[in-house]
Formats: C-alpha cells, sequence, structure tokens
C-alpha cells in the first residue's frame, strides 16, 4: 500500500514537469476527486488511492482535449519576459 502511494505520487511529480498549467490542475482536480470517491466507495485507503490515480489520468486527458485550439499561432522571444510569448488569434 505504501509503495503504490509512493510510485503514484513520484510518477505524478516526474510527469508534472512536462505538463501545461491547465492540464497540471486538471491532474490535480481529478486525483482529488477520485481519490474521495475511491475512498468513500470502498472504505479503504487503497480505493482512494487507485481513485486518485485513475481521476489523475483523467483530470489530464480531460483538459488537454477541452484545451482551446486556435487557428493562428505567433511566437517569439521576449527578452523583457525571459521567454516565449505566443499570441493566438
Amino acid at each position: 500500500m505504501n509503495k503504490l502511494l509512493l510510485a503514484s505520487v513520484v510518477a505524478l511529480s516526474v510527469g508534472g514537469c512536462a505538463m501545461s498549467e491547465r492540464e497540471a490542475n486538471g491532474a490535480l482536480l481529478g486525483g482529488a476527486g477520485g481519490a474521495i470517491i475511491g475512498g468513500v466507495a470502498s472504505h479503504s485507503w487503497g480505493g482512494a488511492a487507485v481513485g486518485g490515480a485513475i481521476g489523475a489520468v483523467a483530470g489530464v486527458a480531460i483538459a488537454d482535449l477541452t484545451r482551446p485550439h486556435y487557428a493562428h499561432r505567433h511566437c517569439w522571444y521576449s527578452r523583457s519576459a525571459g521567454h516565449a510569448v505566443c499570441r493566438y488569434w
């Protein structure tokens, strides 16, 4: 049980490096909701862990599938901002 929980935390923290803020919020909300539902439905910590993992994956997938799609994108590097800036229209 503890190993499963540790593996879930490590996987989510490593996977979070490649996520957008929208996907990270989806993982957080989906994981929290899944953990609550899994824990209540199974009356166990194991059910909460499994529900949290499934909810996090579903949250990322839903956030990615519902992101806005733009017809045009123009990106450039901004020295004042110190990173790439994109404009969508």
